[in-house]
């Protein structure tokens, strides 16, 4: 029974990797990119739901907020954050430099604004963790012996929601269609009348929202956040989206379960210690084995939605 509970905990943590892991993803199938930002976007949900529901607003200007409205401003906060790093990471830096800026200069700038935005939080709330007072903890439900907290179950749903609904929208709509075109080719997408100015940004909104999302659920189910939150779940949901196959979203959920598997059961058989070395090994036995990942394409890289 105890090794069924961890599998229900294992289900449960990744799907928080798989919705960043899904971030990750469209970032590097729409536009070839490692956005580095999504840790710290993770992070700046949890992080503001926390200090306006314990805090208040800054400079007494109110005081603290139900935990709810203070997790949905710290989703908008990631979205707005998300939004600002595409304006400098993309459309200034290409309309500036063009095509000598692919790859290396979103990539470096957005590292930049990872540090920046981290050590800023660390400089107005400290850097040790802060207990997160979401729901009651007695919202659990007790089936056959297996404990399953209704926040989590909750946070669950979410995620298979917003996959399927990000998948539809890929497959069925003009904006989706747009996406894919430019994940193909920008060039040939900008021909056939792509509009790109309108549809990047969308990607980073995209981004913002998932990564508010995942870090808002994150706080609620765990009850604890810090400035360093973004930094493990973020290497974790790039360690799902490499073992599930880079460009697929069905693949970034399956490796973010995967991650989510492999860390609760070498908790639970081996050590806390060792989840860092079970995982990457992991991962790079699966570079060695199949590189392009579980559910990926044979040709690794874009344009594989």
């Amino acid at each position: 029974m105890l090794f069924v509970q961890q599998l229900v905990n294992a289900l449960m943590l990744g799907s928080v990797y798989v919705t960043v892991a899904v971030a990750f993803t469209l970032t590097i199938g729409i536009l070839n990119f490692l956005n580095f930002t999504i840790p710290t976007l993770f992070m700046l949900a949890g992080m503001l739901g926390w200090a306006l529901s314990s805090w208040g607003l800054p400079f007494g200007l109110g005081g603290p907020i139900h935990w709810i409205p203070a997790i949905m401003v710290g989703i908008l906060a990631a979205v707005v954050v998300s939004l600002i790093v595409e304006r400098f990471t993309f459309r200034y830096l290409k309309t500036k430099y063009g095509d000598s800026t692919e790859h290396a200069i979103p990539l470096v700038s957005s590292l930049g604004f990872l540090l920046i935005v981290e050590n800023l939080v660390r400089i107005a709330y400290g850097t040790e963790g802060r207990r997160f007072e979401g729901p009651d903890a007695d919202l659990t439900l007790h089936l056959g012996g297996i404990f399953i907290r209704v926040p989590q179950l909750v946070s669950l749903l979410i995620t298979v929601l917003i996959v399927l609904g990000l998948t539809q929208l890929l497959k069925r709509s003009r904006i989706g269609r747009g996406l894919r075109a430019i994940a193909e080719n920008p060039d040939a997408a900008n021909v056939l009348g792509v509009d790109t100015a309108k549809i990047v940004p969308f990607v980073f909104m995209l981004t913002g929202v998932l990564c508010g999302l995942a870090g808002a659920l994150f706080a609620v189910n765990y009850g604890e956040v810090s400035p360093m939150m973004g930094e493990d779940v973020g290497a974790k949901a790039i360690a799902g989206m490499v073992i599930g196959g880079l460009g697929s979203i069905w693949g970034a959920v399956l490796g973010g379960l995967v991650v989510g598997f492999l860390e609760l059961m070498t908790v639970h058989f081996i050590g806390a210690d060792t989840v860092q070395v079970v995982v990457w090994g992991a991962l790079l036995l699966m570079l060695i084995v199949k590189p392009s990942g579980l559910l990926g394409h044979h040709s690794i890289g874009k344009g594989k939605l």
